[in-house]
């Protein structure tokens, strides 16, 4: 009970300092926008299956090196995209279940979701070059 009415103290002190001259704290950038972490199978239904937009479905996992370098470049070329498609992260570890059920045998795989229905799939690193075409195809570009 404290903490929370330390917190709100300080939530509700005027903003000073380098933060205050920008006018705002926080923001929020395409990327983050566009992708997101799937947290249960319920979620990944009503996000990407019912998803009005593509989405792309990057099974990865934590000790996956080559899953570190591809994440990144793709969240980038999703954010490029600018709304068109989103990108949802399933860390396999976690999401076991759908790991199984899209036949993920190898990581990273990713998957292009369009109206419920996955459309095209690829598994292993690509290059941006690759990446754009793979998306371009997804949204009918």
């Amino acid at each position: 009970m404290a903490q929370r009415l330390a917190l709100q103290r300080l939530l509700s002190l005027p903003l000073r300092g380098p933060l205050a001259s920008h006018g705002r704290a926080f923001g929020t950038s395409a990327r983050l926008r566009s992708t997101f972490n799937v947290q249960d199978g319920s979620d990944f239904q009503d996000r990407v299956l019912n998803s009005s937009k593509p989405v792309v479905v990057d099974f990865h996992a934590q000790w996956c090196g080559p899953c570190k370098i591809l994440g990144p470049r793709l969240e980038k070329m999703v954010a490029k995209q600018e709304g068109k498609v989103l990108m949802a992260k399933v860390d396999i570890d976690d999401h076991t279940d759908l790991a199984i059920e899209y036949e993920v045998s190898a990581v990273p795989t990713v998957l292009a979701v369009k109206n419920g229905d996955v459309v095209d799939k690829f598994v292993g690193i690509k290059d941006e070059d690759q990446l754009e075409a793979f998306l371009k195809k997804l949204i009918g570009a």
